[in-house]
């Protein structure tokens, strides 16, 4: 789940709809369906934009328990604040909360008024940079996104549009097919270079180790070079065996 790319109202909801190729798509496993498509669960027939949230149901786990376990840098919520956000969202009454947490109910509406002010401030920060992103008319000098699973998130990741075109344009020899010149030694550009290259696989999708090298051959002779950094630095997972790698 990108954060970059959901709306608030996309991440309450699960999916996303895109307006290009017309498919709703869940953001947890990234399963399209199309519109004017119809898709059957058990014995019921749903158009795409019922059946993704269907799918989310019979899939996934409460969305507001994704939302608040997601180990990300932009969860900060406490364990004691994820609690009693919990208790709330399955509306336990103050009382309620207190007993279970062992406070009293003053500290519980004091809480609630707390996580209330923060989301105001939220609000206001979000309303006044949107006014100037979109007042930010170079394309060139925007920072590219960082993937959702990113780790050790510092400067190596501040890296503008344009700094992205020359990377990817001095880093490969050729695009289709993807010929890697050689790997990077710097941090920032080993992103840019491992991001281009995770492109080749699929969302949603299991690879042997075989089949990885398989595609990372065609790239760089040392594929297994790509394939480590690939995993460290968040692009792809694999199974504690090495049997099976996927996209993060």
């Amino acid at each position: 789940m990108d954060i970059d790319k959901l709306t608030i109202e996309e991440m309450k909801k699960g999916y996303r709809y895109d307006l290009n190729t017309g498919e709703y798509i869940c953001n947890f496993c990234g399963k399209s369906y199309f519109e004017k498509e119809i898709y059957r669960f058990d014995d019921r027939f749903y158009e795409a934009s019922k059946a993704v949230a269907v799918h989310i149901d019979k899939e996934h786990d409460d969305i507001f328990d994704i939302l608040v376990n997601k180990d990300t840098k932009y969860n900060t919520l406490t364990d004691n604040q994820k609690d009693l956000l919990r208790m709330m969202y399955v509306n336990s009454t103050d009382k309620q909360i207190a007993a279970k947490l062992e406070i009293s109910s003053s500290t519980v509406r004091h809480m609630r008024f707390m996580f209330r002010e923060k989301a105001k401030q939220a609000k206001m920060y979000l309303a006044i940079y949107e006014l100037v992103n979109e007042k930010y008319t170079s394309q060139q000098e925007r920072i590219i996104p960082i993937h959702s699973e990113a780790t050790m998130i510092d400067d190596r990741y501040v890296t503008t549009e344009k700094e992205k075109e020359n990377i990817v344009k001095n880093s490969f020899s050729s695009l289709e097919p993807l010929v890697l010149k050689h790997f990077p030694v710097k941090e920032k550009k080993k992103i840019v270079v491992l991001a281009k290259i995770s492109e080749q696989f699929e969302n949603n999708r299991r690879y042997t180790e075989k089949e990885v090298n398989q595609v990372l051959k065609t790239n760089f002779d040392d594929y297994v070079t790509l394939r480590r950094y690939l995993i460290e630095y968040g692009f792809m997972e694999r199974t504690t065996d090495c049997n099976e790698y996927w996209l993060k």
